[in-house]
């Protein structure tokens, strides 16, 4: 659970973006952004949010930032926000709180000092998925019509919140060297506890189902219990940047060292009872099969990494680039169970190139191609009663991927086009009938190919217009766990994706502007080989925003409606445990905000 309000922006290092960030991670890499103290000693940050949403979603937040010192030497951002949740899903409510600080010191000219805390609580009754209906098998199941989002169908009243607790810092030393060159020294921690709890609906048992609800939307209730689950990241990274000239051409170099510790506590055992029998259309439980509990011993992980990696820009002409970049981990991860069997212990060491060039076609056009290589680590589920390697590491892969594109920018547009190809091995399970378990294990990849489109201009009078379009070819390709799977499109990847917007700015009534947005995704398989597919969906949204003085204090207003046309739809597909979900879109809700900068 990431809150956003410490959160200057998000950045999707990818393209361009992602050659300058040197990523090689299939599809780029997220970046959150912390909000950072003002550069200048003048500057001050003042800013107070009022929100209110559908249900009633109530959240208040305040964002304070300064300089102080004798020559502004010390710089801070502050914020806190608390938030009422009581969504549009009923039944679902909770809380949550955030307490978030970033300083910096600027010890001389040269050499700064940047940490960040935060700290967020969050308690909130939980929401299940539905699924399809039918008699276990996917060929003869079917899609339900979509059903009342605002539902939490399972919900009972002895359910409990799940509660997550999140404390997250850094400390980072930059230091200029000689002749512009950088050093860079950061340890970056995290610590998490979860009391994972869900009243959850998973196959009919009654009927021998396991893997979705019965024809008539009957189901089987649990109530999953996992308290005091404990994860641990720590982070050490040391890096050293800076140009130098080798002949006649200019070489910017990094190289870096990075210590990695992940760890995973969890109880000694993790319980679901068995509560009865329910049904999608109403809330009554049959209870007359009895009331089980069963508790199954918990996995912990421990995985440690040391990357070592080099990255060079060599700048061959004015207009052109390459950027080459090498990357070595040793990984070692060892797993056992909470009851001390079946330890597993997995360590390997990966070399993953990455390669990228750039070309200025002119003062406002570049092209660029990249190919590299990832780490792939992936971790089997933590449920014994379902997976027979149930919290085992699974083995270190590589994914591979190539981008070529073509990027515009000037004064009122830019515009990109770009076409990929992602590899990534993909995991499959394999099913034990007589045990009646899952085994999860590496299954050949997941293939994936396609065009992304998109630009934005604001370039006509009064008017902000932005559209991406993103078609995506993917595949499974040499699985032999099932051969039957090869060829087919991963389970809940859509065809393609298309988004636009559109804002429009009053000249008669300053700072006020009105805007669309237009989301469709196409199709998408909820079954492995395609018998039942998720129809394309549509819908839009609209937004007005108007920024005024209240007595001198500027002031930002806004009213957002989603989903305008209150569209009833199934807004995606995932599988887990062998079992089918399905996911309504949210209906029309309406969100009013105003923020207050003092």
């Amino acid at each position: 659970m990431i809150p956003m309000d410490n959160k200057e922006r998000i950045e999707l290092l990818k393209g361009t973006s992602g050659i300058q960030a040197g990523t090689s991670s299939p599809g780029g890499l997220v970046n959150y952004v912390v909000k950072r103290a003002p550069t200048s000693a003048e500057q001050t940050i003042r800013n107070v949010t009022l929100s209110y949403g559908e249900g009633n979603n109530r959240l208040a937040a305040a964002d304070l930032g300064g300089r102080f010192g004798s020559v502004g030497e010390f710089g801070y951002r502050f914020n806190v926000a608390h938030e009422d949740l009581d969504p549009y899903i009923k039944n679902t409510k909770g809380h949550r709180d955030l307490v978030a600080l970033a300083m910096d010191w600027r010890l001389k000219p040269g050499t700064v000092i940047d940490f960040e805390l935060e700290h967020s609580h969050r308690e909130q009754i939980g929401v299940n998925a539905y699924s399809v209906l039918g008699t276990g098998t996917a060929s003869t199941a079917v899609l339900p019509a979509p059903v009342d989002p605002r539902v939490n169908f399972t919900r009972q009243p002895w359910s409990v919140p799940g509660v997550f607790d999140a404390t997250t810092g850094s400390i980072r030393l930059r230091q200029s060297l000689d002749n512009g060159w950088l050093w860079t020294n950061q340890v970056g921690s995290q610590r998490l506890r979860t009391d994972d709890r869900l009243a959850y609906a998973s196959g009919a048992g009654n009927y021998s189902i396991t893997n979705m609800f019965d024809a008539r939307g009957n189901f089987d209730l649990y109530d999953w219990r996992s308290d005091n689950e404990h994860r641990y990241a720590d982070t050490f990274l040391t890096e050293v940047t800076g140009s130098t000239l080798f002949g006649k051409l200019t070489h910017d170099l990094s190289f870096s060292f990075m210590r990695q510790r992940m760890l995973t506590r969890t109880p000694g055992s993790q319980r679901y009872d068995y509560i009865g029998s329910a049904n999608i259309y109403s809330s009554q439980v049959d209870t007359t099969n009895g009331y089980t509990s069963t508790y199954s011993p918990t996995t912990d992980l421990s995985e440690y990494s040391n990357e070592f990696s080099v990255k060079d820009r060599i700048h061959l002409t004015e207009q052109t680039s390459t950027w080459v970049g090498l990357r070595y981990n040793q990984i070692h991860r060892n797993s056992v169970n909470t009851d001390s069997t079946e330890p597993t212990h997995d360590e390997r060491g990966i070399t993953t190139p990455w390669i990228g060039v750039t070309h200025k076609l002119d003062s406002t056009m570049t092209a660029y191609a990249s190919y590299g290589e990832g780490v792939e680590s992936a971790v089997v589920p933590n449920k014994s009663s379902s997976y027979a390697n149930a919290g085992q590491p699974l083995p270190t892969l590589r994914s591979r991927q190539k981008e070529i594109g073509i990027k515009g920018q000037n004064a009122k547009n830019n515009w990109q086009v770009t076409w990929f190809d992602i590899t990534r091995p993909a995991a499959s399970d394999s099913y034990d009938s007589v045990n009646q378990i899952y085994t999860r294990q590496i299954d050949g990849e997941a293939h994936h190919r396609g065009l992304e489109l998109g630009g934005n201009t604001n370039a006509i009078s009064q008017w902000n217009l932005a559209a991406g379009y993103t078609w995506i070819d993917a595949k499974r390709q040499n699985s032999t766990v099932d051969t039957n799977i090869n060829g087919q499109r991963p389970i809940n990847v859509p065809a393609y994706i298309l988004r636009a917007s559109a804002e429009y700015k009053f000249s008669s009534v300053p700072g006020l502007r009105s805007g669309l947005r237009f989301s469709r995704e196409g199709e998408r398989n909820v079954t492995e080989y395609g018998e039942i597919k998720l129809p394309a969906w549509t819908t839009l949204g609209a937004s007005g925003h108007y920024d005024n003085k209240i007595n001198g204090t500027a002031s930002t207003w806004t009213l957002a409606v989603e989903n305008l046309t209150d569209k009833k739809y199934w807004r995606e597909s995932p599988i887990q445990y062998g079992h089918y979900y399905l996911y309504p879109g949210a209906p029309r809700t309406i969100r009013a905000t105003v923020q207050f900068r003092m």
